[in-house]
């Protein structure tokens, strides 16, 4: 054999072996560095009884995946009691899962705890979902927990301060009410928004006072307005749960009754003299033409009495018309 051959052949050998194995170099190097990176998360993790294993902490940097965020929300369930629990179903898996699908990893977790040291059942599932809806779900059990007021109208959202409404009798009255709510957790996603339920109780409230037949009932019984909205049940399909309805204003407005009759009699009177208006317009326009008739009469007689001389004149010439002398002889 050509010894340049065996040369040339010892030597591609040893550069592809050299090659492989700085390629393992660099690679267990790698994975060193990022084991170092993830070993006082896990140290933190395993101390805290949170059950990560570094592969699984390496395995999520690989992945892209903020370590630190997974790590701290499973100490703060495990801390919380609520890492164990079957029923929440916190796993370091769903954790990843939920962190790659965008959601807010930590404040899920807060949420749950919320609800479970308030004894709302709310599981893992549920709560991300929720989170991932778009809707703020440590808002939501903090607002199941401590149910929260909302002005109808809202004064942020509407340029008007009061509804108005008008009962049986023309009067008008002002009202300004406050809807205390809860958050319903089970209709929260695709359930209906705070502007629904404003608008809901709004038209309740103007519903009620319209079929009073005296504002002096409404402003003697101001809970009757809000034992009526309630009993409509305006809460269904949304995201929360009624619990009050209070009445916080109520001012008499205008006499929109006495109004509309002094503005239907104003009316009616402008129609009867618009209508003597034309009656006399047609009166006159008849005397033109009568008038006009009696002229055209006068003529008529003027025109036959012209004739008169003319045929007289005519039965002389033509004998027919004689004179009568003073003997009476013709």
């Amino acid at each position: 054999m050509n010894p340049a051959v065996t040369l040339l052949a010892l030597t591609t050998g040893q550069i592809l072996w050299g090659a492989a194995a700085t390629i393992a170099v660099l690679f267990l190097l790698v994975l060193g560095i990022m084991f170092i990176n993830v070993f006082g998360l896990w140290v933190r993790a395993y101390t805290s009884n949170a059950r990560v294993s570094p592969l699984s902490l390496i395995a999520m940097r690989l992945r892209q995946v903020n370590t630190a965020t997974i790590v701290d929300a499973k100490i703060m369930a495990m801390q919380a009691g609520v890492g164990t629990d079957p029923d929440t179903g916190i796993t370091t898996d769903r954790l990843e899962a939920h962190y790659l699908a965008g959601g807010d990893v930590p404040r899920v977790i807060d949420a749950i705890i919320a609800a479970h040291r308030a004894d709302i059942d709310l599981d893992f599932d549920r709560a991300a979902a929720i989170d991932l809806a778009g809707r703020d779900v440590l808002d939501a059990v903090r607002t199941s927990v401590y149910p929260k007021v909302i002005d109808c109208p809202d004064p942020d959202k509407s340029p008007k301060t009061t509804l108005s409404a008008v009962a049986k009798n023309g009067v008008e009255l002002k009202i300004r009410a406050r809807v205390t709510v809860r958050t319903n957790l089970g209709q929260l996603i695709g359930g209906a928004t705070e502007e629904t339920v404003i608008a809901r109780v709004g038209e309740g409230i103007i519903t009620a006072i319209g079929s009073a037949a005296d504002h002096l009932e409404v402003m003697e019984n101001p809970d009757r307005i809000s034992k009526a909205v309630l009993a409509r049940g305006l809460d269904a399909h949304t995201a929360f749960e009624i619990v009050s309805i209070d009445i916080a204003d109520i001012d008499i407005g205008e006499n929109i009754g006495a109004r509309l009759q002094a503005d239907q009699a104003e009316a009616d009177t402008r129609k009867a003299r618009a209508l003597a208006e034309q009656r006399r317009a047609n009166a006159f326009a008849r005397e033109q033409e009568m008038k006009a008739a009696v002229a055209g009469n006068r003529a008529a007689v003027l025109a036959a009495q012209a004739e008169v001389p003319k045929a007289m004149a005519e039965a002389f010439r033509e004998g027919r018309l004689e004179t009568l002398t003073s003997n009476g002889a013709a």
